[in-house]
C-alpha cells in the first residue's frame, strides 16, 4: 500500500477531501521524522510506537576491495508495533 493508497482510503471512509487528507497525513509524517530527529520517541496506544535505536560501532569488510572499515556508532529510527497490533496479523494467517 502507498501513501496515496492510504490518502484514498482514509478518504473514502471519512468522507473527507483527498486533499485535505493528503495535508493530515504529511504533517503526521513530518511530526513524526521531527519528533525522532530531536531523539524523542512517539508512541501511539493500540498501534506501535516510532523509537530511535542506537548502533553501537562496529569493523565491517568491504569485500570487493578485501579491506576492513569501521563503522561509526549512529542511530536509526525503528518502528515497534504494539501487542494487540502484533495480535491481530497473526489471527490473519491464510
Amino acid at each position: 500500500m502507498t501513501k496515496a493508497d492510504i490518502v484514498n482510503e482514509i478518504s473514502k471512509n471519512t468522507g473527507i477531501e483527498k486533499v485535505t487528507v493528503q495535508k493530515t497525513v504529511e504533517a503526521f509524517m513530518e511530526t513524526v521524522k521531527d519528533s525522532l530527529v530531536k531523539d524523542k520517541n512517539v508512541y501511539l496506544r493500540g498501534f506501535g510506537s516510532f523509537v530511535v535505536k542506537k548502533r553501537a560501532k562496529k569493523t565491517a569488510r568491504n569485500i570487493s576491495k578485501n579491506t576492513t572499515i569501521i563503522i561509526p556508532e549512529h542511530n536509526i529510527p525503528a518502528f515497534k508495533p504494539s501487542k494487540t497490533f502484533v495480535n491481530k496479523v497473526k489471527a490473519n494467517v491464510k
